[in-house]
């Protein structure tokens, strides 16, 4: 069976009761996302492995307790890996950036080198200022824009309302739109 050719109901219940097969086909179909999302909050791949290995671990250690609320078993996960990213952060005390040189850039079929050019360039003054915002901030924007997840799934993951994330998804917009409009101004300033 494919991972995804299961009633994750059934695999859900099946694991909380340690069935260890039943929680390696939830390991398979979510490791790739909790990595990515570890990985883009963390910004090193050592780290982000270490936290993804441990996020299943406390997942595997705990999917006894584990009740479904109407809500993705994914949203669980990632809230067990924001906070221990979130705890990463604190015993670190120092915001660690993704070195820009581990990003790449793959231009798409047919495209000339200099559009692939200036989209990195924009790319990577988009990540310099993403860096700059409150971790909070990142991780909405991980969960919106990589991982794809709703307002209210994001809700859960960060332990606020709908509401609270559509409020924080606009203000985090805007103050985007305003770096990037100081950004350009200094640019044609020089």
């Amino acid at each position: 069976m494919s991972e995804f050719e299961y009633n994750e109901e059934d695999v859900l219940k099946s694991a909380s009761q340690g069935d260890r097969d039943s929680f390696g086909l939830l390991y398979e179909r979510y490791v790739e996302r909790i990595f990515n999302y570890v990985y883009y909050r963390t910004g090193n791949v050592h780290d982000a492995e270490d936290l993804t290995a441990r996020v299943f671990q406390r997942a595997m250690n705990h999917i006894k307790n584990y009740t479904d609320r109407g809500v993705p078993f994914s949203a669980w996960l990632y809230r067990i890996a924001h906070n221990l990213v979130a705890n990463w952060h604190r015993d670190r005390s120092r915001k660690q950036e993704i070195p820009l040189d581990e990003l790449p850039v793959l231009p798409t079929k047919g495209e000339h080198p200099e559009k692939n050019l200036v989209r990195s360039q924009e790319q990577d003054a988009l990540l310099r200022i993403i860096r700059t915002l409150p971790h909070e901030r990142q991780t909405l924007l991980i969960l919106k824009f990589v991982e794809d997840l709703s307002n209210a799934e994001i809700g859960l993951v960060m332990g606020r309302s709908e509401g609270a994330v559509k409020s924080l998804y606009h203000r985090t917009l805007l103050a985007l739109r305003d770096q990037l409009e100081d950004q350009n101004l200094n640019l044609e300033g020089e």
